[in-house]
């Protein structure tokens, strides 16, 4: 079993999909410390008088003395409708009505942050039709080492339950030390997603929006072959 483990980030670009796309199992890791200011409660979408801007779920408790699973909203309807606000300039996209319908339903009375965002992720994956078996890690109730570094976790979590591999996004080959998952005998890969460029209307096109942007303006099916445009990259013992 291959497994991705990744925080719970709110409408994320399209590299995140690509890295669903290349494991078996996804776990929302959501047991570390709240950062606040990440990409768990806000992300970047066109702006309509140009470049991109932040579209933010304002949160009742967003701070470093709690943990991510316990960050909660603080309006789930106000959120709803700020976000629904801050898409309305793609009114003209030729997918609006389906991605706001999308948007709009993955808000409801629950406050949890968290959960949130694995059904934003959920409803991506089934709308462009991907496959996201996943379990929310602070739900699993792991026996896991303290004081575990940034590099740390994936291969705890790994070994715990029972994980052959395990893909990261090469951005992070740095955090971690293939030789200690070797140990564990956990393959360690590295996935490399593709540039999808696309014409975004009267909007010029910017790099790595959210995953809503492609949404918008491409079909599910040219955003389902673009998540699935990627390279793994093996890492082997020797190297540190």
């Amino acid at each position: 079993m291959r497994l991705a483990i990744m925080q719970p980030y709110f409408f994320p670009y399209l590299g995140h999909f690509s890295l669903i796309a290349a494991c078996d199992e996804w776990i929302v890791f959501d047991i570390s410390q709240y950062t606040p200011k990440t990409w768990m409660n806000r992300n970047r979408v066109l702006n309509p008088a140009g470049g991109s801007k932040w579209v933010t779920v304002p949160l009742a408790n967003g701070s470093i003395r709690i943990r991510a699973h316990e960050a909660a909203l603080l309006d789930p309807k106000a959120a709803q409708r700020s976000v629904l606000g801050h898409l309305s300039h793609y009114r003209h996209a030729p997918h609006y009505a389906a991605v706001r319908a999308l948007v709009e339903d993955v808000f409801t009375d629950d406050p949890s942050l968290v959960r949130l965002n694995a059904r934003a992720l959920d409803a991506v994956c089934s709308y462009i039709g991907l496959s996201f078996p996943h379990r929310i890690c602070s739900e699993l109730d792991l026996s896991l080492p303290p004081e575990l570094g940034p590099g740390d976790w994936a291969r705890e979590i790994c070994g715990a339950l029972g994980a052959s591999a395990y893909v990261n996004p090469v951005g992070g080959r740095a955090l971690f030390d293939p030789a200690s998952f070797a140990r564990r005998g956990v393959a360690l890969h590295f996935l490399q997603s593709e540039t999808f460029t696309y014409a975004a209307g009267r909007f010029g096109f910017e790099p790595n929006l959210s995953i809503l942007d492609a949404l918008m303006w491409n079909s599910p099916e040219a955003v389902l072959a673009a998540v699935q445009r990627y390279h793994l990259s093996p890492a082997r013992a020797d190297q540190a």
